[in-house]
């Protein structure tokens, strides 16, 4: 059962990860990954929310490891992050390597105290 509901889970979350990018990306105005960046941190916030509020293994497979891990997204970061580059946009690129981690972590944090 576990195993369905992280596959069911992680179809949820890459769908809302489409269609909150696919949101924002039309509003950008530069090449900025903003979309990306949006759904790591709120991806994150919620991680840190369901382990503070100490939910149980099983919400934690499908919400954790299915829902936010189909939601967030590594290796978009990393795509794009190597697009930038490849495009000479230098200074998105390193903006992006900047913040993401930083503030997914951050996000992680304030949703795991904030749970406590």
């Amino acid at each position: 059962m576990t195993v369905l509901g992280v596959a069911a889970g992680g179809a949820l979350g890459a769908l809302a990860r489409y269609h909150l990018t696919g949101w924002i990306a039309p509003r950008q105005r530069t090449p900025f990954p903003t979309g990306t960046l949006v759904v790591n941190v709120v991806g994150s916030l919620l991680l840190g929310l369901l382990v503070g509020l100490g939910a149980p293994d099983s919400a934690l497979a499908w919400m954790g490891a299915g829902f936010l891990g189909g939601f967030t997204t590594f290796s978009t970061f990393t795509w794009e992050t190597l697009r930038l580059v490849e495009d000479g946009a230098w200074g998105y690129a390193l903006a992006n390597l900047a913040l993401a981690g930083p503030l997914s972590f951050a996000a992680a944090a304030v949703g795991y105290l904030a749970a406590r």
